[in-house]
């Protein structure tokens, strides 16, 4: 959410902060990939990411949303649920 506060990394500020919070989630990313397979860690990142990144953006940027695009998200959000459900790994 921070990228675009950064105005193209123009504003040092935004820009520290963010890239202390993305070594700060790539840190916490290894704590998670000890114990669960990198692929359904990553699964879960990248579709619960793209889901909340949406969210907020509608929330905060006031951005709009297609129903298409609401649907798409929501299947993402079905799609780590299956991927972690029937995960053989854990």
């Amino acid at each position: 959410m921070l990228l675009p506060v950064t105005a193209n990394f123009t504003r040092i500020g935004p820009t520290i902060i963010m890239a202390i919070c993305y070594m700060a989630a790539f840190w916490l990313l290894t704590f998670a990939i000890r114990t669960i397979p990198i692929s359904i860690v990553y699964a879960t990142w990248s579709g619960l990411g793209v889901f909340t990144i949406a969210l907020l953006g509608v929330l905060i940027f006031k951005q709009t949303l297609s129903w298409q695009a609401i649907a798409g998200l929501f299947l993402i959000v079905f799609g780590v649920i299956l991927v972690n459900l029937y995960s053989s790994a854990h």
